[in-house]
């Protein structure tokens, strides 16, 4: 597997305890939502489908863009993967609470999001798993600062493809978190948000901002 993919992978596995933060409630009270005859996992697994199917779609096209950008500017320099590199490691400042600047972007963020948030509400109650389905969708563009910074590495990835496969690895990674927080395993949650564990995987965020710019450091000397 490319080393980039790995690491979307990755970034999303460890920031999960942040998806179980912004995202870990919602995943638990749509459950509410699924008809009580129903087999809850075709619901759960539909969600997170369709959440992770708008990181892939945004991906291609921040990856597009990228691409443009890239070839618009007339510098050898690396704008857009040291970009990426800051937005890892102020995502990691984030997550160990040592700074919250990422916030000000969800707060930018938010208020697009209030905007396609009542297509929503359309789809409850679920009446099938395509439903839930569409619900993941709209909720894929929930404010958060780990799509963010996943976004800029997209932003950087130099094509439309690559943007995709970058968002829908980083996607796959937040999965286990997600799934966990749906299907009630609550025992998890405290240790995802314990001090520690924050912090672990701040430094680990930090070591993938290291792995990104060290070629553009390199380059440089």
């Amino acid at each position: 597997m490319d080393i980039n993919l790995l690491s979307a992978f990755l970034m999303g596995l460890a920031g999960g305890v942040h998806c179980i933060g912004m995202c870990g409630g919602i995943a638990t009270a749509f459950t509410f939502a699924i008809p009580k005859e129903a087999f809850n996992t075709p619901y759960i697994l539909a969600y997170n489908i369709g959440r992770i199917s708008s990181y892939t779609a945004v991906g291609a096209l921040t990856g597009y863009l990228g691409a443009i950008t890239s070839t618009a500017i007339t510098t050898n320099f690396p704008i857009l993967t040291l970009i990426s590199a800051v937005f890892l490691v102020l995502l990691a400042l984030y997550i160990s609470d040592w700074y919250k600047g990422l916030s000000i972007l969800e707060k930018a963020g938010s208020r697009f999001f209030k905007k396609i948030q009542p297509f929503a509400k359309r789809f409850l109650p679920f009446k099938h798993p395509g439903s839930a389905l569409a619900y993941g969708m709209v909720w894929g563009f929930l404010p958060c600062g780990l799509v963010y910074t996943a976004l800029t590495w997209s932003l950087a990835s130099g094509s439309a493809l690559n943007g995709a496969l970058f968002m829908l690895m980083f996607g796959l990674g937040t999965f286990p978190a997600l799934i966990a927080s749906s299907v009630g395993a609550s025992f998890l949650i405290p240790f995802l948000q314990h001090k520690i564990t924050r912090q672990v995987i701040a430094i680990s965020l930090i070591f993938f901002a290291i792995i990104l710019i060290f070629p553009v450091i390199k380059g440089i000397t």
